[in-house]
């Protein structure tokens, strides 16, 4: 369409010029009529779908200049629509670039390997639909990881800022997971399958982003309803300056300057630039309008275990009496080992981190919903809950700090100490509290299925204002229902938070770990482990509903200006038409901020940095609780 506006302009410019003024005007108000024709229709298919809002203003602007013998107004009006939608699809082209490349690297091909043993352990390539759990697959450098699977070479490095937004090279070693979608390095690996493609990460995280790109905010729709005031206003204007002037001229002049473009583009462009940047900040936005929800939340609530807390016990503390806590943590993971105990597990990766090691045992027995029982180096040991060890030695074992679980530990029949164990409180936790509250959010909630004692406990570490123990995810339904003031934004991660998510007026999933339910429940899914991101939402929300409110007014005020200016006729259709280029130009660079942080959004990352550097030493480090 510019194209073809571009080659009449030139043409009729070319007829001026060899004194064939009547064939340029027909030519030039031919071609303006076939557009404002074309526009009347995508107004009238606008309408049957249920929208409306700028394409009267656009057609009138035409008609009124041709009527009035001002074509070459009449053509710039159409330079003007066209190269408006020209750049609005570059400009929406540009915002969703982060968006787009996810869909553009999703794998379409895998590499399956043989069994090991086989002559066939050749690979062979499938569709990545074909893939199936368990399968031994080969990713060759730098391609992308086909399914969620773990590793199984020795060790390798891979980009995940696709996902989670982490510009560095992360690396994994045998036997962790993998999240399809992140691009291994510079050598050839083998994983293991652990889900097929439709129930990947990566798959999940694209439909999330088919569903952003197709979603059309509540605020757009509120752009499209200005325009009808602004639309009666202007044609009122216009014929105020026509019957004051008696001249038609005027009326057309008026028009010219009033298309609302901003209202149409600088809207969408400023949401999907805030969309795009949420997600190259590892958060997936479903649709625009959660963005202006983020915008407004004032109360926002917390499941604890996996969001506030990592969601695994860790050992904090090893109180040791008579022996040396290496020691005594030693004895104890050499029985834990064969224990299946949920607790065992972290005591031994205590003992092994903290560099004692796990020695073995022998003669081995767990006593059922008591502990167990081994001999280590020569040594009786007894590992379990404190009505065991107090039956076993007939002492008083010692009482762990509150909110912390204890393993008990009696050595060749004597007490010997206790183990501390607890779901850590995440190290951004505190930081991301303070940070809500800066962004204007009033109250913090936390909703647990928990006891009151150990809820209370992390609520104090965290800084959070109000908390809700005890609870079952119905529970938790009820008390987002309630919870005033609105609008609430629930985080959580399990498959119990589904509901709660659901009806929160904002659910956001911890999705990096979290349950697949939990996913596609929520308006917001953040794909890194990091509960600082749910906080920076909230900031992209707010950012980009200012820019978006900026760029609309920006664009009515010019608009408002160059009008009264026509009406009293100091401003030529011609120079009217080039002057709301500018305008629609203008709207749309500065709906374009809302991909960038403002400078109160970088004053807050360093604040929430450096209340982070102060939180000290990571939870769950083996040498501080040994220390």
């Amino acid at each position: 369409m510019v194209l073809a506006t571009l080659a009449v302009g030139l043409l009729g410019g070319a007829l001026e010029l060899s004194a064939q003024g009547p064939a340029a005007r027909w030519l030039i108000s031919g071609f303006a009529v076939v557009i404002a024709l074309l526009q009347v229709r995508r107004m009238v298919k606008d309408l049957r779908a249920g929208t409306y809002g700028i394409d009267l203003l656009a057609v009138t602007a035409i008609g009124s200049t041709v009527a009035v013998g001002e074509y070459w107004a009449a053509l710039v009006v159409c330079l003007m629509l066209s190269g408006g939608e020209a750049l609005e699809d570059y400009a929406a082209g540009r915002a969703r670039r982060e968006l787009t490349g996810l869909l553009e690297n999703a794998p379409h091909t895998a590499h399956r390997l043989g069994p090991e043993s086989g002559p066939d352990s050749g690979p062979t390539d499938i569709p990545v639909e074909a893939v199936r759990v368990g399968d031994r697959l080969l990713v060759r450098p730098f391609e992308v990881v086909p399914v969620d699977g773990v590793l199984t070479s020795a060790a390798a490095t891979f980009d995940e800022s696709s996902l989670t937004g982490e510009s560095l090279p992360v690396e994994r070693v045998r036997g962790e997971d993998l999240l399809s979608g992140v691009v291994n390095g510079g050598e050839a690996i083998e994983v293991r399958a652990t889900a097929g493609a439709s129930e990947s990460q990566y798959q999940r995280i694209i439909a999330l982003v088919r569903e952003a790109q197709e979603s059309k905010a509540p605020f757009v729709r509120l752009a499209d309803r200005v325009a009808v005031p602004f639309t009666l206003g202007a044609l009122g204007l216009a014929a105020g300056a026509w019957a004051l002037s008696g001249d038609p001229a005027r009326a057309a002049e008026v028009l010219v300057v009033a298309t609302p473009c901003p209202l149409i583009i600088a809207a969408p462009v400023a949401f999907m630039a805030g969309m795009s940047r949420a997600a190259s900040n590892g958060i997936i936005v479903k649709s625009s309008g959660t963005l202006e929800q983020l915008a407004r939340v004032r109360t926002a609530a917390f499941d604890k275990t996996g969001t506030l807390t990592h969601g695994r016990p860790e050992v904090t503390q090893v109180h040791a009496l008579g022996l040396a806590p290496e020691l005594m943590l030693a004895l104890a993971a050499g029985v834990e080992q064969y224990s299946s105990h949920p607790l065992a597990a972290a005591v031994v990766a205590a003992a092994r981190a903290g560099g004692a090691g796990v020695p073995p045992a022998e003669e081995v027995t767990e006593v059922p919903a008591n502990g167990v029982r081994g001999t280590v180096e020569g040594r009786v040991v007894l590992v379990g809950s404190v009505r065991f060890i107090a039956r076993e030695t007939g002492s008083t074992p010692d009482t762990p700090p509150v909110g912390h679980s204890g393993v008990h530990v009696a050595v060749d029949g004597r007490y010997a100490g206790y183990i501390a164990l607890a779901d850590e409180l995440r190290l951004e936790t505190r930081a991301t509290m303070s940070s809500l509250h800066r962004a204007g959010v009033n109250t913090t909630m936390m909703l647990t299925g928990d006891g009151e004692h150990v809820a209370r406990h992390i609520a104090q570490q965290a800084g959070i204002d109000d908390v809700r123990a005890d609870l079952l995810p119905e529970d938790k339904v009820t008390a987002v229902q309630a919870a005033q003031p609105r609008p609430v934004m629930m985080v959580g991660d399990g498959v119990n938070d589904a509901p709660v998510l659901a009806v929160a007026d904002v659910g956001v999933a911890m999705g990096a770990r979290g349950s697949s339910a939990a996913s596609e429940s929520a308006d917001v899914v953040i794909t890194v482990d990091d509960l600082g991101r749910s906080a920076r939402a909230v900031h992209i929300g707010r950012r980009t509903m200012r820019v978006a409110w900026q760029a609309i007014w920006i664009g009515v005020g010019m608009s408002v200006v160059l009008m009264l200016i026509a009406a009293a006729g100091l401003l030529p259709a011609i120079v009217g038409a080039w002057l709301q280029e500018v305008v629609d130009l203008a709207c749309i660079l500065w709906a374009l901020l809302a991909m960038r942080p403002s400078r109160s959004e970088r004053t807050e990352s360093t604040r929430m940095a450096r209340e982070l550097a102060a939180a000290g030493t990571a939870p769950g480090d083996p040498a501080a609780a040994l220390r």
